[in-house]
């Protein structure tokens, strides 16, 4: 269970990076409203990673949270904000997605 709690507190982190990004690019009540989901998705996401970290080591949560962060980030940034997708940032991002399943596999828990 605390893997699924951990998976959920990285999707509110990609979330609340998404929000900056699109507060980002906005004004007025608008962008006061991304700045609210982005409170409200990093509440969300420690709320979830404290939980997740009462059970799993501290170095794999972290890692797995920060790592599911970054690659749904990078995932919203190329399907949503047009970012580049050339090849070496997909191979580095394969790599990392291969790290968190990596990560997963030698943990204990």
């Amino acid at each position: 269970m605390n893997w699924i709690i951990l998976i959920i507190a990285g999707l509110f982190e990609v979330g609340f990076t998404s929000c900056l990004g699109k507060a980002k690019a906005t004004s007025g009540a608008e962008m006061y409203g991304w700045y609210g989901g982005f409170g409200f998705c990093l509440l969300l996401s420690m709320l979830l990673l404290m939980k997740a970290t009462q059970e799993l080591p501290l170095g794999t949560a972290y890692a797995v949270w920060t790592g599911i962060g970054a690659v749904g980030t990078v995932l919203v940034g190329i399907l949503l904000f047009r970012e580049p997708a050339d090849f070496w940032r997909v191979f580095f991002i394969m790599t990392l997605i291969a790290s968190i399943v990596g990560l997963k596999a030698v943990s204990a828990h």
